[in-house]
């Protein structure tokens, strides 16, 4: 809820509430094990460095962009947030070579032990941060042992609207690379 503040507009105590919201939609944190992903929406140019501030809050190192490019990534790299560019097509879900990018990713970020202060996110977004990014984050979810309903639901839960119909099917239908829980997150 927007944090709200009441303003004195005239001599006879008049009182407006006035809203004040952020200029970015804000990003979702997904935890779950040793994993932590940060859902969002895509960044401008002109917003960049307000997600900037976000990521670097949540510890980001990497970002996920699995939409067409709206930002210049020399201000992510810079700050030594790597950005790899997995488009695929709105409403969609993942084609096997980005999964299997994608999962690489996850192993290479979160197989290891890493100091719980220090913890690293991954950032992953598209258009709204409401189909293709939540769709990646339930992947690794699942592969890290939750049920594909569970992941569905526990994304849901934190990011209102996530995950439409058709990409739904194709969570529900996912396979795990190996039933072994241990095949990408332990």
């Amino acid at each position: 809820m927007p944090a709200m503040r009441t303003a004195n507009r005239s001599s006879s105590s008049t009182l407006v509430a006035v809203q004040h919201r952020s200029p970015i939609n804000p990003p979702t944190l997904i935890e779950h094990k040793n994993l932590r992903f940060l859902i969002a929406d895509a960044p401008s140019n002109n917003n960049l460095a307000l997600y900037i501030q976000e990521f670097e809050r949540f510890n980001v190192v990497d970002v996920v962009r699995v939409c067409d490019p709206t930002y210049h990534v020399e201000p992510l790299e810079e700050r030594g947030m790597k950005v790899h560019d997995w488009v695929f097509g709105d409403g969609e879900s993942p084609p096997s070579q980005i999964v299997n990018e994608w999962l690489d990713l996850v192993q290479r970020r979160f197989g290891e032990c890493v100091d719980e202060n220090k913890r690293p996110t991954i950032a992953c977004h598209c258009v709204a941060g409401l189909g293709r990014a939540p769709v990646l984050v339930a992947i690794a979810l699942i592969e890290s042992g939750m049920s594909a309903l569970d992941a569905i639901l526990y994304i849901r839960e934190r990011r209102r609207g996530a995950i439409n119909n058709k990409q739904l099917k194709y969570i529900e239908n996912y396979k795990r690379r190996s039933k072994s829980p241990k095949c990408v997150i332990s």
